[in-house]
């Protein structure tokens, strides 16, 4: 999947370029299932309902005043709508979502 698109309209980039992907998956009953992709830099966003695994890649990440977190294949994060997000991407990531609808 190449990192073709750039940085959607809402999301702040902080830092150097960085270009993102996605591939839906699965949208059923209000939710959606699939895989994001951003390259090196750093971004801000406001968050939906959302649970990732990442799948490859490193980076930081920080959710309001929460301690950062370490995204490293394995990881399992949940966000909440409305949490306000620095990614700091230093090797290409790649993240399996579930969206949530409420």
């Amino acid at each position: 999947m190449p990192l073709t698109e750039t940085i959607p309209a809402g999301q702040e980039v902080v830092t150097g370029t960085p270009v993102a992907s996605h591939r839906g998956l699965l949208d059923e009953g209000g939710g959606s299932l699939g895989i994001w992709e951003m390259s090196e830099g750093c971004v801000r966003d406001v968050e939906a309902d959302e649970v990732f695994l990442v799948l490859a890649g490193r980076a930081v990440l920080e959710v309001g005043d929460e301690p950062a977190i370490d995204l490293r294949p394995g990881v399992l994060v949940q966000l909440r709508d409305g949490d306000r997000t620095t990614w700091t991407v230093t090797h290409p990531l790649r993240k399996l979502y579930l969206q949530i609808p409420r």
